[in-house]
């Protein structure tokens, strides 16, 4: 994939400032913009690598490595997306979405880490009280979430991505198949308000717990609000599992590639108009508006986005799933992949191997030191108008 025009980290050296003067941002929302905003530069420090066969340099920044940031993510995930094929079974899979109605946002923009953890936990509690009547399944299960908090326009839109085998162990240790002819693992209709009452009442005993008010009305729409559980047609690959979940465990708000278009006021990017088919449109937003609106994804400090349950949970899984063996029958350890190997295998391209002769090995010439952070983290610079 060819670079993009244009990058977050633009919008924010060149409207920072004024975004934050305009809206005063939370102070870790600062830091994240900051990173971003670094991420790449010689402000970082970096490496300068020199071809031992035809001498050819390059230079290296190091990457802010902040979760938030678009350009950090792609190694990210191709490393999670190797440890990951470990786990697999060889069932079929569901991706399964649950989303909080609109009602809640206004709390979620409070209190997120509260908001974001009773959806998790109502989630868990539905799935696991479906999985363990024998109605349905009588089996425990075991499955993957994944917190997203926006929508294609960037507004507040939290939900859960789901990925859950096709089935579960029974108490004897028994893999059992779902019902409905392996098109789905519960019935949607009857997911939904389950999940929306285990999330009234979680919600009912934090408000209480932590002493904050209620909103007028809020319990009485939530009850009327439609709970949107959604779940899409079985992979027919395992693999595909991970490739697909992939993009979703590091995904960030916005891709800098959807990035069209940006001057010293604005900026341009592209979005899926899903009441129309998923048909690709643009959208001008002020760029201290699209800061604000990047701002509103960016996750409390230590908030854990990524969570298993079940049989697949760390506690849990090696129960279930086996080590792999050598030749001699010894089970090997497991390792998280170095970013090497994801480049190698899963990015197309060797990082030791010289790009100019291409036979070459680069190797460390010498250390750039990170600078001292700038007095203005969020300061304005221009760009070009062309």
């Amino acid at each position: 994939m060819s670079a993009p025009a244009f990058e977050v980290a633009d919008v924010i050296r060149l409207s920072g400032k004024a975004f934050v003067e305009q809206y005063h941002p939370l102070g870790y929302h600062k830091g994240v913009l900051t990173a971003l905003a670094l991420c790449r530069t010689e402000a970082l420090g970096g490496h300068v690598y020199q071809c031992g066969d035809c001498g050819h340099k390059r230079i290296a920044y190091h990457s802010c490595r902040n979760r938030h940031c678009p350009k950090c993510q792609q190694l990210g995930k191709e490393q999670w997306i190797l440890a990951r094929e470990a786990d697999l079974l060889p069932v079929g899979y569901f991706h399964m979405v649950f989303t909080l109605p609109d009602v809640l946002n206004p709390l979620c923009l409070k209190h997120p880490a509260m908001m974001y953890d009773l959806l998790f936990h109502a989630v868990r509690d539905t799935l696991f009280a479906f999985a363990s009547d024998p109605k349905h399944l009588a089996a425990e299960i075991g499955y993957v979430a994944v917190l997203h908090t926006w929508g294609q326009t960037l507004v507040l839109h939290p939900h859960l991505h789901i990925i859950v085998p096709a089935g579960g162990f029974n108490i004897h240790g028994n893999w059992v198949k779902p019902r409905g002819n392996g098109y789905y693992l519960f019935p949607v209709k009857a997911l939904s308000p389950v999940f929306r009452a285990k999330y009234r009442d979680g919600l009912k005993a934090a408000l209480a717990r932590e002493g904050i008010d209620t909103p007028p009305g809020l319990f009485e729409q939530i009850m009327f609000n439609k709970w949107v559980v959604y779940a899409k047609e079985p992979f027919a690959d395992p693999k595909q599992v991970i490739e697909y979940l992939g993009r979703y465990t590091h995904k960030v708000a916005i891709s800098n590639h959807r990035l069209t278009e940006l001057t010293q006021t604005q900026v341009t990017f592209r979005y899926k108009d899903y009441a129309q088919d998923g048909a690709q449109k643009l959208m001008t937003l002020e760029n201290t508006e699209f800061l604000r609106r990047f701002c509103l994804h960016i996750l409390p400090s230590g908030f854990v986005k990524i969570r298993h349950y079940g049989f697949l949970s760390s506690r849990r899984k090696r129960e279930f799933i086996a080590l792999p063996m050598d030749q001699d029958g010894k089970t090997i350890p497991r390792e998280k992949p170095k970013w090497q190997q994801a480049c190698r295998e899963r990015m197309g391209f060797d990082p030791e191997k010289c790009p100019c002769c291409g036979l070459g090995k680069m190797a460390i010439l010498r250390v750039i030191k990170p600078r001292p952070p700038p007095a203005l983290p969020l300061a304005a610079t221009k760009i070009s108008e062309n």
